[in-house]
Protein backbone atom coordinates (compact mmCIF):
# COMPACT_ATOMS: atom_id res chain seq x y z
CA UNK A 1 0.00 0.00 0.00
CA UNK A 2 2.75 2.53 1.16
CA UNK A 3 4.64 2.05 -2.27
CA UNK A 4 1.41 2.90 -4.61
CA UNK A 5 0.54 5.98 -2.11
CA UNK A 6 4.23 6.67 -3.04
CA UNK A 7 4.24 6.11 -6.96
CA UNK A 8 1.24 8.00 -6.90
CA UNK A 9 2.31 11.29 -5.14
CA UNK A 10 5.27 10.85 -7.19
CA UNK A 11 3.55 11.01 -10.17
CA UNK A 12 1.24 13.73 -9.11
CA UNK A 13 4.51 16.36 -8.46
CA UNK A 14 5.89 15.22 -11.74
CA UNK A 15 2.71 16.31 -13.80
CA UNK A 16 2.16 19.54 -11.52
CA UNK A 17 5.88 20.87 -11.93
CA UNK A 18 5.49 19.66 -15.99
CA UNK A 19 1.90 20.77 -16.54
CA UNK A 20 1.52 23.73 -13.64
CA UNK A 21 5.08 25.24 -14.04
CA UNK A 22 7.59 24.32 -16.74
CA UNK A 23 4.98 23.66 -19.50
CA UNK A 24 3.33 27.36 -18.70
CA UNK A 25 6.58 29.78 -18.41
CA UNK A 26 8.12 27.85 -21.59
CA UNK A 27 4.72 28.74 -23.63
CA UNK A 28 4.97 32.44 -22.10
CA UNK A 29 8.63 32.50 -22.87
CA UNK A 30 8.14 31.74 -26.81
CA UNK A 31 5.21 33.70 -27.00
CA UNK A 32 7.31 37.05 -25.30
CA UNK A 33 10.14 36.17 -27.43
CA UNK A 34 8.31 35.03 -30.80
CA UNK A 35 5.27 37.45 -30.90
CA UNK A 36 5.95 40.65 -28.26
CA UNK A 37 3.49 42.79 -29.08
CA UNK A 38 0.63 40.13 -29.10
CA UNK A 39 2.32 38.72 -25.58
CA UNK A 40 1.99 42.07 -24.13
CA UNK A 41 -2.02 43.04 -24.71
CA UNK A 42 -1.53 44.78 -28.20
CA UNK A 43 -1.38 47.54 -26.21
CA UNK A 44 -2.80 50.87 -28.33
CA UNK A 45 -0.93 54.44 -26.87
CA UNK A 46 -2.35 58.27 -27.71
CA UNK A 47 -0.22 60.93 -26.42
CA UNK A 48 1.92 58.11 -24.20
CA UNK A 49 -1.08 56.59 -22.47
CA UNK A 50 -2.69 53.44 -23.17
CA UNK A 51 -5.98 53.77 -24.90
CA UNK A 52 -7.56 50.33 -25.45
CA UNK A 53 -5.89 47.20 -27.08
CA UNK A 54 -6.35 45.87 -30.64
CA UNK A 55 -7.76 42.92 -29.57
CA UNK A 56 -10.45 43.75 -27.59
CA UNK A 57 -13.33 46.24 -28.57
CA UNK A 58 -14.78 48.94 -26.95
CA UNK A 59 -17.69 51.72 -26.98
CA UNK A 60 -18.07 54.62 -28.96
CA UNK A 61 -21.04 56.30 -28.85
CA UNK A 62 -20.20 59.77 -30.39
CA UNK A 63 -21.51 60.91 -33.86
CA UNK A 64 -17.92 61.60 -34.88
CA UNK A 65 -16.89 57.90 -34.16
CA UNK A 66 -17.01 54.39 -36.15
CA UNK A 67 -19.45 52.33 -33.88
CA UNK A 68 -18.77 48.99 -32.83
CA UNK A 69 -20.95 45.71 -33.05
CA UNK A 70 -23.39 45.62 -29.92
CA UNK A 71 -21.57 43.58 -26.87
CA UNK A 72 -23.67 41.51 -24.22
CA UNK A 73 -20.11 40.99 -22.30
CA UNK A 74 -21.16 42.36 -18.95
CA UNK A 75 -24.04 44.95 -17.76
CA UNK A 76 -22.44 47.90 -19.78
CA UNK A 77 -21.16 45.97 -22.30
CA UNK A 78 -17.26 45.32 -23.58
CA UNK A 79 -16.66 43.77 -19.58
CA UNK A 80 -13.61 41.53 -20.37
CA UNK A 81 -14.36 39.90 -17.08
CA UNK A 82 -17.64 38.86 -18.04
CA UNK A 83 -17.18 38.26 -22.07
CA UNK A 84 -19.77 35.93 -23.73
CA UNK A 85 -22.68 36.05 -25.77
CA UNK A 86 -26.10 36.88 -25.20
CA UNK A 87 -26.91 33.20 -25.33
CA UNK A 88 -30.14 34.38 -27.11
CA UNK A 89 -31.58 32.27 -30.18
CA UNK A 90 -33.38 32.94 -33.18
CA UNK A 91 -36.82 32.22 -31.62
CA UNK A 92 -35.76 34.48 -28.44
CA UNK A 93 -38.48 37.47 -28.49
CA UNK A 94 -35.89 39.22 -26.13
CA UNK A 95 -33.61 39.47 -29.06
CA UNK A 96 -35.96 40.42 -31.81
CA UNK A 97 -37.05 43.05 -29.29
CA UNK A 98 -33.52 44.03 -29.09
CA UNK A 99 -32.41 44.26 -32.53
CA UNK A 100 -35.58 45.79 -33.62
CA UNK A 101 -34.49 48.67 -31.21
CA UNK A 102 -31.17 48.68 -32.44
CA UNK A 103 -32.34 48.97 -36.17
CA UNK A 104 -34.48 51.71 -35.60
CA UNK A 105 -32.05 53.81 -33.31
CA UNK A 106 -29.26 53.31 -36.01
CA UNK A 107 -31.76 54.44 -38.70
CA UNK A 108 -32.44 57.68 -36.83
CA UNK A 109 -29.02 58.05 -36.09
CA UNK A 110 -27.59 57.51 -39.86
CA UNK A 111 -30.43 59.09 -41.92
CA UNK A 112 -27.31 59.56 -44.96
CA UNK A 113 -26.74 55.70 -44.66
CA UNK A 114 -27.31 53.77 -47.92
CA UNK A 115 -29.60 50.38 -48.33
CA UNK A 116 -30.12 48.43 -44.70
CA UNK A 117 -29.08 47.90 -41.41
CA UNK A 118 -25.61 46.18 -41.49
CA UNK A 119 -26.70 42.71 -39.53
CA UNK A 120 -23.32 42.60 -37.59
CA UNK A 121 -24.07 46.50 -36.08
CA UNK A 122 -27.31 44.92 -34.61
CA UNK A 123 -25.76 41.61 -33.36
CA UNK A 124 -23.45 41.13 -30.39
CA UNK A 125 -20.20 38.69 -31.34
CA UNK A 126 -19.80 35.42 -29.89
CA UNK A 127 -17.70 36.91 -27.48
CA UNK A 128 -18.98 40.43 -26.69
CA UNK A 129 -15.46 42.07 -27.08
CA UNK A 130 -14.98 41.63 -30.70
CA UNK A 131 -12.80 44.78 -31.97
CA UNK A 132 -13.57 44.70 -35.58
CA UNK A 133 -15.95 45.49 -38.37
CA UNK A 134 -16.69 44.18 -41.84
CA UNK A 135 -15.87 46.93 -44.08
CA UNK A 136 -19.18 47.30 -45.24
CA UNK A 137 -20.48 48.06 -41.50
CA UNK A 138 -17.30 50.45 -41.23
CA UNK A 139 -19.04 52.50 -44.45
CA UNK A 140 -22.40 52.24 -43.82
CA UNK A 141 -21.45 54.64 -41.12
CA UNK A 142 -19.33 56.91 -42.60
CA UNK A 143 -21.83 59.52 -43.84
CA UNK A 144 -22.39 60.25 -39.53
CA UNK A 145 -19.32 60.40 -39.22
CA UNK A 146 -18.28 62.84 -42.60
CA UNK A 147 -21.31 65.26 -41.44
CA UNK A 148 -20.14 65.24 -37.48
CA UNK A 149 -16.72 66.09 -38.24
CA UNK A 150 -17.09 68.53 -41.06
CA UNK A 151 -14.93 66.08 -43.92
CA UNK A 152 -16.14 64.69 -47.02
CA UNK A 153 -17.35 61.35 -47.14
CA UNK A 154 -14.10 60.72 -49.41
CA UNK A 155 -11.83 61.39 -46.95
CA UNK A 156 -13.49 59.70 -44.16
CA UNK A 157 -13.37 56.21 -46.79
CA UNK A 158 -10.28 56.55 -46.99
CA UNK A 159 -9.58 56.13 -43.07
CA UNK A 160 -11.55 52.87 -43.93
CA UNK A 161 -9.52 51.62 -46.69
CA UNK A 162 -6.35 52.37 -44.82
CA UNK A 163 -7.36 50.21 -42.02
CA UNK A 164 -8.52 46.91 -44.28
CA UNK A 165 -6.92 43.84 -42.79
CA UNK A 166 -7.52 41.31 -45.67
CA UNK A 167 -8.00 37.53 -45.02
CA UNK A 168 -5.69 35.81 -42.59
CA UNK A 169 -3.31 33.90 -44.46
CA UNK A 170 -5.32 34.90 -47.46
CA UNK A 171 -8.03 32.05 -46.77
CA UNK A 172 -9.62 32.73 -43.04
CA UNK A 173 -11.90 34.75 -42.04
CA UNK A 174 -12.98 37.38 -43.51
CA UNK A 175 -11.46 40.94 -44.54
CA UNK A 176 -12.22 43.77 -41.41
CA UNK A 177 -11.66 47.10 -40.08
CA UNK A 178 -10.50 47.61 -36.55
CA UNK A 179 -12.92 50.68 -34.85
CA UNK A 180 -10.15 51.32 -32.45
CA UNK A 181 -8.06 51.92 -35.02
CA UNK A 182 -10.05 53.64 -36.90
CA UNK A 183 -11.20 56.39 -34.64
CA UNK A 184 -7.75 56.98 -33.52
CA UNK A 185 -7.08 57.73 -37.63
CA UNK A 186 -10.20 59.85 -37.75
CA UNK A 187 -8.73 61.44 -34.37
CA UNK A 188 -5.22 62.46 -36.67
CA UNK A 189 -6.65 63.23 -39.83
CA UNK A 190 -9.47 65.37 -38.62
CA UNK A 191 -8.44 66.44 -34.73
CA UNK A 192 -11.08 65.44 -31.64
CA UNK A 193 -14.51 66.51 -32.59
CA UNK A 194 -16.76 69.02 -31.21
CA UNK A 195 -17.60 68.45 -27.64
CA UNK A 196 -20.41 65.75 -27.27
CA UNK A 197 -18.56 64.35 -30.76
CA UNK A 198 -17.87 61.08 -28.03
Amino acid sequence: MNREIAIALRMTLVTFVLTGLVYPLVVTGLGRILFPWRAHGSLVERDGRVVGSELIGQSFKGAAYFHPRPSAAGAGGYDAAASGGSNLGPTSRALRDRVMAEVARLRAENPGSPGPVPIELVTASGSGLDPHLGPDAARWQIPRIAAARGASVHDVEAVVAARLEPRTLGLFGEPRVNVLLMNLDLDRRFGLPRPGGR
